[in-house]
């Protein structure tokens, strides 16, 4: 899967091609070949969700830490990863 079609991919499309992926490996019919290019496929769509997961999941925890009385909700870019942006807050 090439990087536009990951990121044109939205985590309910992916998710749900995963699923498919996962029911025709589980299917057995699929030949060795087959089945290690569906592998492989699962894998990127698994690691595409779990990345839109980690954005997500960093984005709430940013905006309910500003929730706090008298504080700003600041987003950080979500490159720097979880500890850059924990780093910064106080």
């Amino acid at each position: 899967m090439s990087n536009p079609e990951k990121e044109a991919l939205n985590f309910d499309s992916a998710l749900t091609q995963l699923q498919q992926v996962v029911k025709s490996l589980e299917g057995g019919e699929l030949s060795l070949e087959d089945s290690l290019k569906a592998f492989e496929k699962g894998v990127a769509l698994s690691r595409a969700c779990q990345a839109q997961l980690a954005a997500a999941d960093q984005k709430v925890e940013l905006l309910v830490r500003g929730a706090e009385p008298g504080a700003s909700p600041e987003l950080a870019a979500f490159g720097g990863g979880a500890d850059e942006s924990r780093k910064t807050k106080t």
